[in-house]
């Protein structure tokens, strides 16, 4: 009995962990793993170049969950700083990262476009893309 106890304590414990989405950052092109920082620099537009490849960050629309799980797992950022970040921003000449609608338009871009980067669920990976970073949230 104390085993069987045991077992089920350890399904419940796993059932946990497989629920935790994974999300990862993709390319097509040859761009090694970033750090979080690195993507950080480069969707707060900080940084243009890796290995001398010009990045094309890529968001999702601000209101998808991905998109939510970025903010502020890599940027760890709140919608309003990031808003105000963006208009402080916008008054020197920058504008913020290009959203898509979908992570499948991601895909398509990341697909076509050298330097192109973009989020999406790791359910969604295929072997077109290359994954450069990974988080779960």
């Amino acid at each position: 009995m104390k085993a069987l106890v045991k077992i089920v304590l350890i399904l419940q414990i796993l059932s946990l962990f497989a629920q935790a989405d994974e999300y990862i950052v993709v390319t097509h092109s040859k761009i090694k793993n970033l750090t979080k920082n690195q993507l950080k620099a480069l969707y707060l537009k900080k940084l243009s170049f890796i290995d001398n490849i010009k990045i094309i960050p890529l968001n999702l629309e601000a209101n998808n969950k991905i998109r939510k799980s970025f903010n502020k797992h890599i940027l760890q950022m709140t919608p309003s700083h990031l808003k105000r970040y963006w208009m402080t921003q916008h008054y020197l000449g920058h504008r913020p990262p290009h959203s898509m609608t979908s992570q499948e338009s991601i895909k398509l871009f990341v697909k076509k476009v050298d330097g192109a980067i973009g989020y999406i669920n790791a359910v969604n990976l295929d072997d077109t893309i290359h994954v450069i970073y990974r988080w779960k949230d």
